[in-house]
């Protein structure tokens, strides 16, 4: 079903003023052709961009299309006059979809996990966000008006994402003192209500550190049909919104950039706390424990984009656990297996999520195979920076009962691969000057445990099971570079 639109933001205005101007040109003879001609051309291409833009956004979820089905079809006026609403809301408020992709992508792209939205509306914004949350994220969205949460509600139930929005209703500030009362943080807000309160809204958050350390804030109606600009301008919110645009330019706490989607959203961030104008208004120690080492935060230090990393016993288990953390981290990875078709399935799951890892196999009580996996991933990438040795063997037999050639298997990879792995990739580490090694075994190596047998067939770990019984145990130190 189509909804008449009325012009709501700069490309609908001028949409509207050339349709007009192409209209009077077509009824006057003395209009050159080639000016009616450019006329022409110029409608076309506003007029078209909304609709190219809608076709090559990614499609929205069945739950935010009946959403703003249902916002558009509603008699927002009947609402109005049966007092329902305090404001006659006008359906034009509602996010969209452009811009509702645009907002799940930051989200995705800022990895933010708490979202505060200042005015809901129909909860379309809400929703499109929250599905980029991940599954323990979640939005809290202050609505001066009741009736939008009982309009919201029963599709937020129906979507799966929907149980990540909080609704609270009443005057948004005083939603946020309670925010800021209960010491909650949030890594973007999102501001789209009264646009004289814009203003008081942003210091409350930048005062009062609702906003994280790496947080965004983004504005909706920015541009607000081009009235922050034209100098002509008199309509209130339109001049409200040119001094909301101007005191964040001026403001030496942030950084912002107006992108022109839809009607203007403000995309605003702090600036590094090292900046000169705020170490100059505070008495404060300049050093690296402040700045951070190298000005990176020690989030941002923990980073492993670069490095070279391999895991063996890298194709199930723990060491399968071991390549998605290093390769989530930013590093490479070599997954080292006996089972090539394991090995080979991890690297796969590592290619979906973005990161390059190769496939090894081999058999780490066999030293020409531990020099072959070495040799490969210098090769390929040139350094190895982090060795996981995680490989392992359990025959969990008992004492009484293990042979000398279960002993000796165990050993030979529990021990003698181990120290293998180490000393191959130690010689490359020593020569490149920096290198990490993490040698993994199981608790029972340094515990007693009476419920050892089942414990060890869920781990699955390469400690020596007959060992144990006897209050025998070993430990390996490895020496770090």
């Amino acid at each position: 079903m189509l909804h008449e639109k009325v012009p709501d933001t700069p490309v609908e205005v001028i949409v509207d003023l050339l349709t007009k101007a192409k209209g009077i040109a077509a009824t006057c003879a003395a209009v050159p052709e080639e000016l009616k001609t450019h006329l022409k051309k110029a409608l076309d291409i506003a007029s078209g961009l909304d609709d190219y833009l809608e076709k090559m956004t990614t499609k929205e979820s069945e739950h935010l299309a009946e959403l703003y089905e249902k916002t558009v079809s509603h008699d927002w006026d009947q609402v109005f006059k049966e007092g329902k609403t305090k404001f006659q809301l006008p359906k034009e408020c509602i996010t969209g979809h452009v811009e509702g992709q645009a907002l799940k992508m930051l989200i995705h792209m800022s990895h933010a996990r708490r979202v505060l939205e200042i005015g809901m509306f129909t909860g379309y914004g809400a929703l499109s966000m929250a599905e980029g949350l991940p599954d323990d994220g979640c939005l809290v969205a202050c609505e001066l008006e009741p009736y939008l949460k009982e309009f919201a509600q029963p599709i937020f139930d129906k979507s799966p994402h929907g149980k990540k929005i909080t609704v609270k209703t009443g005057p948004a500030m005083d939603t946020l003192k309670e925010l800021v009362a209960a010491g909650d943080q949030f890594d973007m807000v999102f501001i789209d209500a009264d646009k004289s309160n814009y203003i008081n809204y942003y210091n409350f958050i930048m005062d009062n550190n609702l906003l994280t350390l790496q947080g965004v804030i983004c504005v909706d109606n920015s541009l607000f049909k081009a009235k922050v600009y034209l100098k002509d301008t008199t309509d209130s919110n339109g001049l409200a919104l040119r001094e909301f645009n101007q005191f964040i330019a001026n403001d030496p706490r942030v950084e912002q950039v107006i992108v022109p989607l839809r009607d203007g959203i403000s995309l605003i961030r702090r600036v590094s706390v090292a900046s000169t104008h705020l170490l100059s208004q505070a008495n404060i120690t300049d050093d690296e424990v402040f700045r951070g080492v190298q000005g990176r935060s020690i989030l941002n230090r923990m980073r492993l984009d670069g490095k070279v990393a391999y895991v063996t016993g890298g194709g199930q288990g723990i060491g399968r656990g071991f390549a998605h953390a290093l390769g989530e981290a930013g590093a490479k990875v070599a997954v080292v297996d006996m089972d090539r078709t394991k090995a080979q399935a991890v690297v796969k799951e590592l290619f979906l999520k973005g990161v390059h890892a190769i496939p090894i196999k081999a058999d780490i009580s066999k030293s020409d195979d531990v020099q072959r996996m070495v040799d490969t991933i210098v090769s390929k990438w040139g350094a190895i920076h982090i060795a996981c040795n995680n490989a392992g063997i359990n025959k969990n037999s008992a004492s009484e009962d293990t042979s000398l050639e279960e002993w000796d298997q165990t050993f030979n990879v529990n021990l003698r691969g181990t120290f293998m792995c180490c000393q191959a990739a130690g010689r490359v580490m020593l020569k490149q000057g920096y290198g990490k090694i993490i040698n993994t075994a199981s608790m029972a190596s340094l515990i007693e445990n009476h419920s050892e047998r089942h414990y060890l067939q869920m781990e699955k770990r390469g400690t020596v099971l007959n060992l144990l019984k006897s209050g025998w145990y070993t430990k390996i130190t490895p020496r770090q570079h």
